[in-house]
């Protein structure tokens, strides 16, 4: 027989999971290669041969998701996967109808298939969508849990940009680990609040090595989840964030809405800020797509260091890439830190904008007038520097999760802002955690 022949849709990450979890070793199937999209710059490149087991001693090549009609035919493709995360319900089948029409079936993959077992506890953080405050919330699940005398390691969602074979295991525990890693703007992003905290972070491509090194230092893995995507490692406590200031997106999005469905606590976020009767709505949802799961209320809760250095000011706002691209959120901490501390204006930085952030402008136009943190090469953070610097304003405000200064040249004054989860319910999300770690 035949093997049956496979294309695997992705974005260097959950599409490199599922190859290690079901068919590196599997006889029965070929997969012929992987799509990319979302992430510039992974098409024309190879999963390493090292990586990818005996069956595929040249590798694997990883093609755009754009030739997805040509490479069925061309490659005679009985099975198309879709493995990313943070598409529409009605996205999803746009992609999967470009697949039935092409000849192949369309499939998607469950979490029990793609969850790695732990010996150690996991709580899982994830989200309907990205942008709903997964790091916040991992941040005060870790200060938790260490209060109680726990080690932690979080392991983090894979963003696999550079050399595969060296990012195969990462470990990552002061700046230095980042430098030495080449971290983009994205992955600093989510590594070094950990790092400010104390807490060491295991990512990269290979997650169940990567799950045996944090299992060696860890009471408890925190799985710090990216996008809406599900978790590689089965959770012990599965936490979901939900956004009422984006209502029925927690049913509308692809996997977001399984992760709605399979939390053990579902998480209200950013309730300080959005209407009543958006937060009646997700509250409803949840009660009645998840009735067991306990819901509770949160807010992100913004501060900077001066909040007087921006009454009156034209400021730029530079916010988390992701977020606003693929996220799309038409604003984030910074533009709440204009509006309450009183800013004169927010600057348009459209007709400044070089290079790949200006056609971020054209491909994501929810953004608007902010800057999104792109950065996931050395010329696009060189872009994003000139962009910046073109920008006339008196005030740079800076509500990435990282100090941007560190990465690029802010000819003005700049001003970090900060955000982290409080809660507004009971049972508190810090009640809820202490509670399942007693359970033994």
């Amino acid at each position: 027989m035949s093997r049956v022949r496979v294309l695997i849709l992705g974005a260097a990450g959950r599409d490199f999971h599922n190859f290690n979890c079901a068919f590196r070793n599997d006889p029965d199937t070929e997969v012929v290669g992987f799509t990319a999209t979302q992430i510039p710059g992974i098409a024309g490149r190879r999963y390493p041969a090292e990586m990818s087991g005996p069956l595929y001693p040249e590798g694997i090549p990883i093609f755009n998701e754009e030739d997805l009609d040509s490479l069925i035919e061309e490659h005679r493709i009985d099975h198309v996967i879709l493995a990313y995360s943070d598409l529409s319900h009605m996205d999803v089948m746009h992609i999967a109808s470009r697949a039935l029409a092409a000849g192949a079936d369309f499939r998607l993959m469950g979490p029990t298939r793609t969850m790695l077992p732990s010996k150690a506890k996991v709580i899982a953080v994830c989200a309907v969508r990205t942008g709903c405050g997964k790091s916040q919330t991992t941040r005060y699940i870790s200060h938790t849990l260490r209060e109680m005398g726990l080690k932690v390691v979080a392991i983090r969602h894979p963003m696999p940009y550079g050399d595969l074979s060296r990012q195969r295991v990462e470990r990552l525990a002061t700046y230095e680990d980042l430098d030495t890693h080449k971290c983009t703007i994205e992955e600093r992003e989510e590594y070094e609040a950990h790092i400010d905290e104390g807490i060491v972070v295991f990512a990269g491509v290979d997650y169940g090595e990567i799950l045996k090194e944090a299992e060696k230092e860890a009471d408890v893995i925190i799985w710090d989840g990216g996008n809406n995507d599900l978790p590689f490692i089965k959770p012990d406590l599965w936490i979901t964030l939900a956004d009422p200031l984006r209502p029925g997106h927690e049913l509308s999005y692809y996997p977001g809405e399984t992760n709605f469905r399979m939390a053990d606590i579902i998480v209200l976020n950013k309730a300080n800020t959005a209407g009543a009767e958006s937060v009646r709505q997700v509250k409803a949802a949840a009660r009645k797509a998840n009735p067991d799961a306990e819901v509770i209320l949160a807010s992100s809760e913004v501060s900077v260091d001066d909040p007087d250095a921006i009454r009156g000011k034209r400021v730029l706002i530079v916010e988390d890439g992701p977020t606003l691209t693929h996220g799309g959120m038409p604003f984030g901490a910074g533009q709440v830190a204009a509006d309450r501390f009183g800013a004169a204006e927010v600057v348009d930085p459209m007709d400044y904008a070089v290079g790949s952030i200006k056609e971020c402008y054209r491909k994501y136009p929810n953004i608007g007038r902010l800057v999104p943190a792109m950065g996931y090469y050395p010329d696009q953070i060189q872009e994003l520097e000139e962009t910046v610097q073109n920008v006339d304003a008196d005030l740079v405000l800076v509500a990435t999760p990282i100090d941007l200064a560190r990465i690029i040249k802010v000819d003005k004054p700049a001003m970090r802002v900060r955000y982290a989860l409080e809660d507004m319910s009971e049972p508190t999300l810090a009640q809820l955690v202490r509670d399942f770690v007693g359970k033994d």
